[in-house]
């Protein structure tokens, strides 16, 4: 650094403050301190910068089942704000998110001396949060919030409201549902709004069929429904589950949205290219990320230790809910 402000004319605070993205040095001096950190190849001691601060610049994350859309997308978003916030991610990847896995993936994170841990935590399994250390800066995501812990969701229940509004709209008589795991939160709060949404519009509320997130289990629920001739319309809890159904309803030749309204859950990037197009509820994983990291920040600087927020979801409505004319 010392070297950069010499070749620059500058001190090596003005050095400093470039590195940190501090706005109080001109555009001017700014450019020129890069230059000159590119010339003479300068990089940071990350070693030496946390002896000084007594921080690693390093947050953890305890993830689960990242082959999945949605825990994989959380952990993309967290890792992005993290990054925009100058920190780099340390992952610890669980089976199962129990008060000892949790427990084990946190140690190591510890050991890493990272400045504090998210932890997303999406199955309903042995209360894993109480495997927290002690005093750990700590943020957990789509897990029930927890006493003395900060926490962020997508309102899943919303969104399911959502759509089961907008199947309604649309003419139904009611909704069918192909839930997800009964042990997965997401799955509960998603079945909790389909069903909330049908007794507040005075429908019937028919018994849910259920999946395991795969296309496959998607694909059996389609087959099912396909035999019956009282089937209008099916909110499935995830656009995976949704492509397996929407390929039953096409081999027994059930046309969509023409005789059966379907949405999805999630809008993942595939979604605008099903056949037909889905109607689905899209989650803002950035936001996700951006207030989970927040939150954990604002713990390593010494605030709050229990905020909570709730990222409102989005319904995108697509052919597969629309019928024309």
């Amino acid at each position: 650094m010392h070297d950069v402000a010499k070749q620059v004319g500058v001190s090596h605070q003005t050095v400093s403050r470039v590195l940190n993205g501090s706005d109080s040095v001109s555009d001017e001096t700014r450019a020129r301190v890069r230059e000159a950190i590119d010339e003479l190849g300068y990089r940071r001691n990350s070693a030496a910068r946390a002896l000084v601060t007594r921080r690693s610049q390093v947050l953890g994350v305890v993830g689960f089942d990242t082959t999945l859309y949605g825990p994989a997308s959380t952990l993309f978003g967290i890792e992005q704000a993290a990054r925009e916030a100058g920190y780099f991610v340390s992952v610890a990847s669980v089976k199962a998110t129990t008060a000892g896995t949790v427990r084990s993936a946190a140690d190591r994170l510890i050991e890493q001396n990272v400045d504090g841990v998210v932890v997303i935590a999406p199955l309903r399994t042995g209360e894993p949060l109480s495997g927290l250390p002690t005093g750990m800066p700590a943020v957990v995501v789509d897990a029930r919030p927890a006493a003395g812990l900060a926490s962020v969701r997508v309102d899943q229940e919303a969104g399911a409201r959502l759509v089961t509004g907008h199947l309604l709209d649309q003419g139904a008589g009611t909704v069918w549902h192909v839930a997800g795991p009964a042990d997965w939160f997401d799955a509960q709060d998603r079945l909790a709004g389909w069903r909330a949404e049908l007794q507040r519009r005075g429908a019937r509320v028919r018994r849910p069929l259920r999946g395991s997130w795969s296309a496959a289990s998607g694909y059996e629920a389609g087959r099912q429904l396909a035999q019956r001739r009282d089937v209008e319309a099916i909110f499935v809890a995830n656009d995976q589950m949704t492509l397996g159904l929407l390929r039953a309803l096409h081999e027994a030749g059930i046309r969509v949205p023409d005789d059966i309204l379907v949405a999805g859950f999630d809008d993942v990037p595939e979604a605008a290219y099903y056949t037909p197009p889905l109607t689905t509820v899209r989650q803002d994983f950035a936001a996700v990320g951006r207030r989970s990291i927040e939150l954990l920040l604002d713990q390593v600087a010494g605030r709050s230790r229990n905020g909570r927020a709730v990222v409102p979801p989005e319904l995108v409505v697509r052919h597969s809910s629309v019928r024309s004319g």
